[in-house]
């Protein structure tokens, strides 16, 4: 199976993410043609089926790291490979293809718990990290070669197994007469900058800070759980910026890290969250004022790490995944970043609901042709490494 897979030029590979914010399953079928430097890609069709309330809650409350035990993993582990064959079987209708014509499918899986630092466990420092949506399933149902699971070889090599995309933005992305600076908005924000005609070890990738993650738990609190995101920026927009709370909120040790670094729910999570309403309210700030100072906190933290953190300046920002379909926090960002030219990645042809989900269809196709995959220059890594592991 994985031989005579290796062996084809031309393959058609099903990406799927499903991110920090957790609220569903991003599915992508692309042509992927080639491997390595000469990849070419195209996506064919895209579907991101939501979840429903009840399982976002659940994912959420297992991610806090204090709810559930081994029962609750496993079950919620089968659960979710279920809704990604789900999501398959919907991508492949969508785009008129047989699922037995799939080659290979690459998925993120679920982000449960994520500690990058190492932490003193049973008198050993312990880093770890734990994704859960078993790919068995996947290959069993769709019949494809699945890799999955990409953080964990990283990790092993030293890295924080994060950010994960800028292998496949260098690929994709790179410009050999510009720098080309990548801002992917999702639950968490991460940047990659890849130098002019750099190479991969001249990129600096990391994550900037909260991406939806800090906006939308503001959402749910202050409609008192009726929505889920903020549509189209508009309660933001309806609001003022506080500029006392997004003073303090500019205060947080984790921009002043330098990379490489990664964060998520653990730190931008539900007591993040509890901290800025008690400076609100101290404040007396209403909801929406809450929420346009939440969404100018995001623009700020990607100034932020464009401006301090960043040892090569770029000169075009694209910015992706969900946080660019948000035009409040696209025009903060601009208003932050008056020097740059801020696009999307639609004003370049692409996808930026998808981008993430592309990416690991990438990602899956290096590792079944034996290519490193992972960035050292972002994660940290000791040296270069094959992400994934392969069910067939």
């Amino acid at each position: 199976m994985l031989s005579d897979l290796m062996q084809k030029n031309d393959k058609l590979v099903i990406g799927l993410m499903s991110g920090t914010s957790a609220d569903g399953v991003d599915a992508v079928l692309v042509r992927i043609q080639g491997h390595g430097l000469s990849t070419t890609i195209r996506q064919l069709a895209f579907v991101s089926p939501a979840y429903p309330a009840e399982v976002h809650d659940r994912i959420i409350r297992v991610a806090k790291g204090d709810f559930g035990g081994a029962k609750e993993l496993c079950l919620l582990n089968f659960y979710l490979s279920e809704l990604f064959v789900d999501a398959c079987l919907e991508l492949c209708e969508k785009a008129g293809v047989d699922v037995s014509d799939i080659d290979l499918i690459g998925t993120h899986g679920q982000t449960v718990y994520h500690i990058p630092e190492a932490e003193m466990y049973l008198g050993k420092p312990i880093r770890a990290t734990l994704q859960i949506g078993d790919p068995s399933l996947l290959c069993e149902k769709i019949g494809a070669v699945t890799v999955s699971d990409f953080r964990v070889r990283d990790m092993a090599a030293g890295g924080l197994g994060a950010p994960l995309v800028p292998y496949t933005e260098y690929i994709l992305y790179g410009d050999p007469h510009r720098n080309v600076g990548l801002q992917n908005i999702g639950g968490i924000g991460n940047i990659t900058i890849l130098p002019a005609g750099g190479a991969l070890s001249d990129l600096t990738a990391f994550d900037t800070g909260p991406g939806n993650m800090v906006m939308d738990a503001v959402v749910s609190r202050i409609t008192q759980g009726k929505l889920r995101f903020d549509d189209g920026g508009r309660i933001a927009a309806s609001g003022k910026v506080s500029e006392p709370l997004l003073k303090e909120l500019m205060k947080d040790p984790y921009l002043k890290v330098k990379p490489p670094k990664t964060t998520g729910r653990e730190y931008y999570g539900e007591e993040y969250v509890q901290r800025l309403f008690r400076m609100a309210e101290e404040l007396k700030l209403p909801g929406e004022d809450i929420l346009a100072t939440a969404t100018m906190f995001t623009a700020s933290c990607i100034a932020e790490s464009i401006h301090h953190l960043c040892p090569v300046k770029p000169e075009r920002l694209v910015v992706g995944g969900g946080g660019s379909l948000n035009p409040t926090l696209m025009q903060d960002i601009r208003l932050q970043l008056p020097e740059l030219q801020v696009l999307t990645n639609e004003d370049l042809g692409f996808d930026s609901s998808a981008k993430e989900a592309v990416a690991f269809a990438l990602l899956a196709n290096e590792t079944i042709h034996g290519i490193c995959n992972n960035a050292p220059a972002a994660t940290g890594a000791d040296h270069p490494v094959i992400m994934g592991k392969i069910s067939q």
